[in-house]
C-alpha cells in the first residue's frame, strides 16, 4: 500500500513493502525520485539492512557459525506496518521474525519515519535492540533521484557537488565487487563529480572523511536540484547501474558502514564502521533530502 505526506511545497509517497519511497513531487509537480524501470534498473529508494551492499559468498561469520544473507540484507522488501500518519509525517515499523533470525540472529526493531520540513524531506531511522546480546548492524538508504529533470537537458548535464572538495579519492573495487584500498585521486572539473562511476573506472564512487557530509545534485545551469545531508552517515556512495545509454537516475547513498572490504575479516564485528547497540539501547539516524526551487 502507498502513503501520502504533503504540505505547500512537496508532495511525498511512501510504500508500506520496504517502507520506501515511491515519489517526491514538487508544487509544480516535477517528479524527483526515479520511478524504477525493469530493463534499467527496477527499484526506486531500497532500505539498507542489517547490511550494506554485498557480503564476499553472500556471507559473514559470528560467533564462530556462518550465515548467508542476500545482497542488502531483507529490509528492502520486508512488510513494515504503518504506525503514525499526520498530514507531512508518516512512520512505519518492522520487528524480527523466524525466517530473519534464519539469515540475521539478532531481535530487533526498525522503525522509518519521514517528516516533511519546508522544502525538506528528513527521513529518521530508529534501530533498536531488542534482545539480551549485543547487536551489530549496518544501515544505509539507496534513494535514486532522476537526471535529467527537465525535458531537453541530458544526464552529462547533470553532476554532484561536494562542499569544499575539488578532488575526490574513493575506495577502490576489484572483480568481485569487494572494496580495495584508495589509490588513486580524481580531480572534479569545475567541482563536480560525473554521475557515472563508470566515468572513474569503478561500479560505486564510494567516499568517507567529507569535509561537510552533504551532496548536492546539479542541473546543467549548476543549479542545486537535489541536496542531501548525511551528519549521521560517515560513507557515501554514489552509484547508477552501468549501460551503455545514460540510464537517467543517480543513487545518492548515505552509508552507516563501508561494504565488505578485501582489508577486513569475514566477522561481522570487523566490518568497517559496524554500529552495536546494547540489550534495550536504541539508536536514532537520519538524514535529509532537499528539493530546490527553480525559476
Amino acid at each position: 500500500m502507498i502513503y501520502e505526506i504533503k504540505n505547500d511545497s512537496l508532495t511525498v509517497r511512501v510504500e508500506d513493502e520496504g517502507a520506501q519511497l515511491a515519489s517526491i513531487r514538487d508544487e509544480r509537480g516535477i517528479e524527483y525520485l526515479w520511478q524504477g524501470d525493469k530493463d534499467v534498473w527496477a527499484r526506486r529508494a531500497p532500505l539498507l539492512f542489517p547490511v550494506i551492499a554485498r557480503l564476499k559468498d553472500r556471507q559473514y561469520t559470528l560467533d564462530g557459525k556462518t550465515w548467508s544473507i542476500s545482497i542488502h540484507g531483507f529490509c528492502r522488501n520486508a512488510p513494515f506496518v504503518m504506525t503514525e500518519q499526520t498530514g507531512e509525517s508518516i512512520s512505519f515499523r518492522y520487528t524480527d521474525t523466524e525466517e530473519t533470525r534464519k539469515v540475521y540472529p539478532f531481535p530487533f526493531a526498525l522503525t522509518v519515519t519521514y517528516q516533511l520540513e519546508g522544502r525538506s524531506l528528513r527521513k529518521v531511522h530508529r534501530v533498536e535492540n531488542t534482545g539480551e546480546a549485543t547487536m551489530y548492524y549496518e544501515l544505509g538508504g539507496h534513494d535514486g533521484y532522476r537526471a535529467p529533470l527537465e525535458a531537453g537537458e541530458k544526464m552529462a548535464d547533470y553532476g554532484i557537488r561536494f562542499p569544499d572538495m575539488k578532488a575526490v579519492t574513493p575506495f577502490g573495487m576489484d572483480a568481485e565487487k569487494m572494496i580495495t584500498p584508495k589509490t588513486v585521486t580524481f580531480d572534479l572539473p569545475d567541482g563536480r563529480l560525473s554521475l557515472k562511476p563508470s566515468d572513474y573506472g569503478l561500479d560505486t564512487v564510494i567516499l568517507d572523511k567529507l569535509p561537510v557530509r552533504r551532496a548536492v545534485l546539479t542541473d546543467g545551469k549548476d543549479r542545486p536540484r537535489v541536496t542531501v545531508d548525511f551528519a549521521d552517515f560517515p560513507y557515501l556512495g554514489i552509484w547508477t547501474i552501468d549501460k551503455p545509454f545514460d540510464t537517467g537516475y543517480v543513487c545518492i547513498e548515505p552509508w552507516t558502514s563501508l561494504p565488505d572490504a578485501v582489508f577486513v575479516g569475514r566477522d561481522l564485528r570487523e566490518k568497517a564502521g559496524i554500529r552495536s547497540l546494547e540489550p534495550g539501547q536504541s539508536e536514532t539516524l537520519s538524514f535529509t533530502t532537499t528539493i530546490h526551487a527553480v525559476q
